[in-house]
């Protein structure tokens, strides 16, 4: 059975050795060297404490994913706006997980407050990750050819949102911290 849950620190190392595979093998991420468990930790702190969400899916207690929302822009004027990060364990994937991680994520987010969520997707070829977000009600928004450089390769960057709660519809309220 699979559990979506708030993520606590103690999940970080099943947490860094999920995305440190990503960056190692993938072009999901853009980083060239995997950060360390520490690195993962400060990252986490940072993003919780902004009050964001970090959500973990576990299946028969082993850490399958993880999702969070973290600031799209520095700027004030994109306070309700959020980029999302999603990474499944390679062994996992393909069987819905990253889906109810990403809806959880989604939900979090408009209860919040939250009016927008980018999606920036690092390879235009990444198909999986582009289907998923069309499935949730991303729409396509911009690619940004030869935006980066991994394995010897440009990699396109792909912008996609969707609408969080009432949208662009009405004036945003306070965020909430839950």
């Amino acid at each position: 059975m699979l559990t979506i849950r708030p993520a606590r620190s103690g999940d970080i190392p099943a947490i860094a050795a999920i995305y440190q595979e990503a960056v190692r093998t993938g072009t999901a991420s853009w980083e060239l060297e995997p950060p360390t468990e520490a690195e993962m930790l400060r990252r986490f702190e940072t993003i919780t404490g902004g009050g964001y969400p970090y959500l973990v899916a576990e299946m028969g207690g082993t850490l399958a994913g993880y999702a969070y929302a973290s600031a799209y822009r520095p700027r004030l004027a994109y306070r309700f706006t959020v980029e999302n990060s999603i990474y499944v364990d390679p062994a996992r994937q393909g069987q819905g997980i990253g889906r109810r991680l990403l809806q959880a994520l989604i939900d979090d987010c408009a209860r919040r407050g939250f009016r927008q969520m980018v999606a920036v997707i690092g390879d235009s070829g990444n198909l999986g990750s582009r289907k998923l977000h069309a499935a949730l009600g991303f729409t396509l928004i911009g690619v940004a050819p030869a935006l980066g450089y991994k394995f010897d390769r440009w990699l396109d960057q792909v912008l996609m949102q969707r609408a969080l709660g009432d949208g662009e519809h009405s004036a945003p309220g306070e965020l909430s911290k839950s």
